[in-house]
């Protein structure tokens, strides 16, 4: 039973069904954010004694310790109310990989006189992300819902916009008759191009990107720390174990930012 206090935060966030939905998260809106409300309630109790174990000898941990735990449950549970859009930007990804390569496959079906059910059924065998939507497509469809309305239903749920034009394609050829596999070829040269595109924009993007990995992860990190060996013997300051593993430490958080940063950059394309 969900407390009044999380069906309100759920009323307050007016596109979190469909997001449940679109993630595969079979939660009610209230349920999701009571469990989100609970998880973060263990991550910042968790972290709070582990920051007590280590800093209790300092007197003002206290003090700190009253201002930023709510701070960091805050932080926890607004993150956590983000999954689903998390989940949903995941799937983009993985349909993206495979929506041309599915898309062809079922064209060859259909152009070898498979029928559209049976066509579909065999995509779905052979395509991890595409297959498990195609899949429940055929299941609504074995109970009984008609291939219009399994589609319909799927469109609107479908993480994608490139998977949605691809099953509109599919409905329209069918209300309307015509011919499938033709009108499934042209919005697949459109994706493909439009794929091609989102290629040739990230390979322009890695030249800077790797012009400034040089400059601030290799080229600044060693001259500052053969210049900072030699002032320490002007002046007299004592370059101890510890500050070095402090710089090492930036020094991996920078380089681990620059790789996190041309990996999201990456479009979700084999290529």
């Amino acid at each position: 039973m969900a407390f009044p206090i999380f069906q309100i935060i759920a009323r307050n966030l007016p596109n979190i069904k469909h997001s449940l939905k679109k993630s595969g998260m079979n939660y009610k809106p209230e349920e999701f954010v009571k469990r989100t409300f609970i998880s973060a309630f263990y991550m910042t109790t968790g972290l709070a004694i582990a920051f007590t174990l280590i800093l209790a000898k300092f007197d003002v941990l206290k003090g700190i310790m009253v201002i930023f735990i709510p701070i960091i449950f805050f932080i926890f549970f607004s993150y956590l109310l983000k999954l689903p859009d998390v989940k949903i930007s995941k799937k983009e990804k993985g349909i993206s990989r495979e929506i041309v390569f599915a898309g062809r496959h079922l064209i060859i079906e259909l152009e070898s006189g498979v029928s559209l059910y049976n066509a579909i059924a065999n995509v779905a065998k052979n395509y991890e992300v595409i297959g498990g939507y195609f899949k429940e497509i055929l299941n609504k469809i074995d109970l009984g819902t008609s291939m219009e309305d399994a589609l319909t239903e799927a469109i609107e749920y479908i993480p994608s916009n490139d998977f949605r034009r691809l099953l509109w394609q599919i409905l329209n050829s069918i209300r309307t008759g015509a011919d499938i596999s033709s009108s499934l070829s042209s919005v697949l040269e459109q994706i493909a191009r439009e794929q091609r595109i989102e290629v040739n924009k990230y390979s322009k993007k890695l030249n800077p990107f790797a012009m400034f990995y040089m400059i601030i992860a290799v080229i600044l990190p060693s001259l500052g720390i053969t210049i900072l060996v030699v002032l320490s013997s002007f002046i007299e300051f004592e370059l101890s174990l510890t500050i070095f593993m402090v710089i090492a430490g930036l020094l991996g958080f920078i380089q681990f930012m620059f790789l996190s940063i041309i990996k999201f950059s990456r479009p979700a394309i084999d290529f």
